[in-house]
């Protein structure tokens, strides 16, 4: 496999690293070791398919980075471990890993509830952490917290409006609206805003544009019967159905609807996994959000193409089901691009100039440009775009800037 090339922004700090090290700076780069960035992933347990497309993307980019140099001139060795989809599992995999392994950096694992682990660990051991998929944003205070998930710290508002917005651009949005939510805190975080605060979610900001809540309907994690479920919807029958969707809960959902007769109209899914929808039965017309998906405009970037094309043969030679390139590897991806260009402009593994370089200054990543603020708790804004399955794939729709050509929403 044909090594990527280096990101513009890496070849510069690059660049400046050797500077700082040719006139007496950290003695980092005067090391033969490597540097070891320690972690944990889901590589067993419920997690462990969408975890899969974070070590493919981590691997990828370990590669790519040690083709062209390492950082601080030294080679980059990723200490990842199995957490098994446990919150306390990762917790222990990271105290041992900082405490005992003396692993020089971190980034987090898969998963809102042990990437929340995972960043206690970091805070108390004053480790910078960069993470990619968790959703609780309200709940993250560590100064050194570095997320890539792109959702802004006001998820609960921003991300329903930016679904909201693509669907008024259809010309055709709806007039009544259901929603069906999985009780993981994230997707209640989207329904009803953070614990405890009257900011509101996607449910009351329906209600704001006029369009009549016709049902509210929220399920446990491990359902496993959705008929109920399925009945509740088509007996409301609502112009447009929200689903606070979590892996294959949307292609549960639909296959529940199909076997009593029943395809909704106009239908969203919070976080799906991709390759399972794409096979349920009436998926076509399903709409999710996504930050990068494998089509132009995102490919018209050659560095962007490539790790396109490189992830879909490392998918396919892992044996993953869905082997294009998409939101999950993009914000890993991105992860790994915030933690390179930190070492690289502080010029050291040190923690604390590390964390002060990444809150001082903009990285350009593959998802954009990532300008931590950290007034938003180190969050930027909302990057998210509006995708939806058309002809049996999955195509970007909204914003138009952002949509494959020709493609626009369709209700």
């Amino acid at each position: 496999m044909r090594p990527l090339k280096l990101s513009r922004l890496l070849v510069l700090l690059l660049v400046f690293a050797m500077v700082a090290a040719a006139c007496g700076g950290s003695d980092d780069a005067d090391s033969d070791e490597p540097i070891v960035v320690g972690g944990s992933l889901a590589l067993t347990g419920f997690l462990a398919p969408t975890a899969a497309i974070h070590k493919i993307t981590g691997d990828l980019f370990i590669e790519d980075i040690n083709a062209g140099g390492g950082l601080l001139g030294r080679t980059v060795e990723w200490d990842v471990r199995d957490d098994e989809s446990v919150p306390d599992q990762a917790a222990a995999i990271y105290e041992r890993l900082i405490t005992e392994e003396n692993v020089d950096l971190i980034l987090g694992p898969y998963g809102t509830g042990t990437i929340t682990a995972a960043m206690a660990v970091a805070e108390r051991e004053g480790f910078v952490f960069p993470h990619h998929t968790a959703s609780l944003t309200y709940a993250y205070t560590y100064a050194c917290h570095f997320p890539t998930w792109p959702v802004g710290l006001q998820t609960n508002i921003s991300n329903p409006n930016i679904v909201y917005d693509a669907l008024d651009a259809s010309g055709n949005p709806p007039t009544s609206i259901g929603f069906v939510m999985n009780e993981f805190p994230g997707t209640q975080l989207i329904a009803y805003g953070p614990p405890n605060s009257d900011e509101g979610g996607a449910i009351s900001e329906a209600r704001k544009r006029g369009w009549d809540v016709v049902l509210e309907v929220n399920f446990p994690t491990a359902t496993s019967d959705w008929a109920p479920i399925a009945a509740q919807v088509a007996e409301a029958d609502p112009d447009f159905l929200y689903v606070g969707a979590l892996g294959v809960d949307g292609p549960n959902l639909l296959t529940a609807l199909d076997a009593i007769g029943y395809a909704p109209r106009g239908h969203f899914y919070q976080w799906p996994a991709p390759g399972p929808l794409l096979g349920a039965p009436n998926s076509d017309g399903a709409f999710s959000v996504s930050v990068l998906e494998s089509h132009a405009p995102f490919t018209d970037d050659p560095e962007i193409a490539e790790i396109v094309s490189n992830f879909a043969a490392a998918a396919e030679a892992e044996g993953l089901p869905y082997t294009k390139f998409d939101v999950q590897g993009a914000v890993s991806w991105a992860a790994w691009e915030v933690l390179a260009a930190g070492v690289e402009g502080a010029g050291s593994l040190d923690h604390e100039e590390i964390c002060d370089w990444l809150v001082d200054n903009p990285v350009e990543t593959i998802i954009g440009t990532v300008d931590f603020d950290p007034a938003q708790q180190n969050y930027y804004g909302d990057l998210s775009v509006v995708k939806q399955i058309q002809g049996g794939e999955w195509v970007v729709v909204h914003p138009a800037d952002k949509a494959l050509p020709g493609a626009t929403p369709e209700l």
